[in-house]
């Protein structure tokens, strides 16, 4: 089963964010939803009609599917934070595959800054993080990484400098994107003379806080070949998932995060494929030093190595791996849960229509993160099948 959901034999034929992102006051929940789904639908030449798998985080994926008059024979409501939707696109191929459902759509939709429809943010005291973490002081996530990033740039070599050098690199990126929330050109010094909000982050090393959306439709490889698309397909090369601790002074360990490890290297074993193989990369960046992890854990630089990687501009326009290329969450867009907008991403890149189009691309590595560092997922995308 994992071969037939792999190689390229499940494939992404709609791909839609929101109408707009950023401050959208006057848009609830439901409607993100909504217009994402109906906006990816379109891309696909579907309609709601033709969907029997459907899968989301919140609100419950029943009441969303409900509210969007589908009636699945496949629900997926799994829900691990931001990389969620990694999962979602892993799970919906494995019921493409297994003949659970036909078309699968996926829609995120958070009203992140304007709270439109959100349930209101109470902390469980019951929960590890309730017992363990929040009584000392770790309420907000700035808060709680202080303790993994100081332990990760010690045990490296490295500093607060590396981190501004993601925030500056992914600003280039931004400052043509005019849906990107952040835009005004930032230098690393600038970003290090600003007062820190947790020490070591200042404000520019932290995601923005918005509002948006987005869809994504699936199929299988053999159905996309007789669907009259506007756009090619992008296939699903591979994928993995992991977990580790829920609460962040559990890791196993704060140098490295082992669900970034297994999650990738089941990805890239299920793809045939290696980092050297891969063009272009969506990282998760809810903060500056989560993409200095990951280019460690995924096994594209050696340990220590991250931090020149950025300063020597491999990631920026014309860089060999370029990452984030919308500007990421540090810049783009980031509604509390940001996994989607890097799978739209990596889809507009290997479809050749993205705002800042990075020329010749074949692979596309999408890496989230979810619940700080609690759960892992990873995607392997092509513009060619098999």
């Amino acid at each position: 089963m994992l071969k037939s959901m792999h190689g390229g034999n499940i494939a992404i034929v709609g791909a839609a964010e929101t109408d707009e992102v950023g401050v959208l006051p006057n848009t609830s929940v439901y409607e993100l939803h909504a217009n994402a789904a109906v906006r990816a639908l379109a891309d696909a030449g579907l309609t709601v009609a033709d969907v029997d798998g459907f899968a989301t985080t919140m609100p419950n994926a029943l009441e969303v599917a409900h509210y969007l008059g589908i009636r699945p024979s496949w629900l997926d409501g799994t829900m691990v934070g931001g990389c969620s939707y990694m999962l979602h696109v892993r799970h919906a191929a494995a019921a493409i595959a297994t003949g659970a459902a036909s078309v699968v759509l996926i829609t995120h939709g958070e009203s992140g800054r304007s709270r439109v429809g959100m349930p209101p943010m109470v902390r469980n005291p019951s929960s590890p993080a309730g017992q363990f973490e929040q009584p000392f002081g770790a309420l907000a996530p700035y808060a709680s990484f202080t303790t993994p990033v100081m332990s990760f740039l010690e045990s490296r070599g490295l500093t607060r400098r590396d981190m501004a050098e993601v925030v500056a690199t992914q600003r280039e990126w931004a400052i043509p994107n005019e849906r990107a929330f952040r835009r005004k050109p930032i230098t690393v010094d600038e970003i290090l003379a600003d007062k820190p909000l947790s020490y070591p982050f200042t404000k520019d090393m932290i995601c923005v806080v918005t509002d948006g959306g987005g869809a994504l439709v699936l199929v299988s490889a053999e159905r996309a070949k007789d669907m009259n698309l506007a756009k090619p397909p992008v296939y699903l090369m591979g994928s993995g998932e992991a977990t580790e601790s829920p609460i962040v002074s559990q890791m196993d360990d704060l140098n490295s995060f082992g669900a970034f490890r297994r999650s990738s290297k089941d990805a890239f074993e299920s793809a045939g494929m290696t980092p050297d193989d891969i063009d272009h990369a969506m990282f998760y960046d809810a903060f500056a030093h989560l993409p200095l992890y990951m280019l460690e854990d995924l096994g594209f630089v050696g340990r220590g190595e991250s931090g020149a990687f950025y300063a020597e501009g491999h990631s920026r326009p014309g860089g060999r791996l370029p990452i984030n290329t919308t500007g990421g969450g540090l810049s783009y867009t980031h509604s509390g849960m940001y996994g989607m907008f890097a799978i739209q991403e990596s889809v507009r890149q290997l479809r050749g229509d993205a705002v800042v189009q990075v020329p010749n691309l074949k692979t596309s590595f999408v890496q989230g993160v979810g619940m700080m560092f609690a759960a892992s997922g990873s995607l392997v995308l092509s513009n060619q099948a098999g």
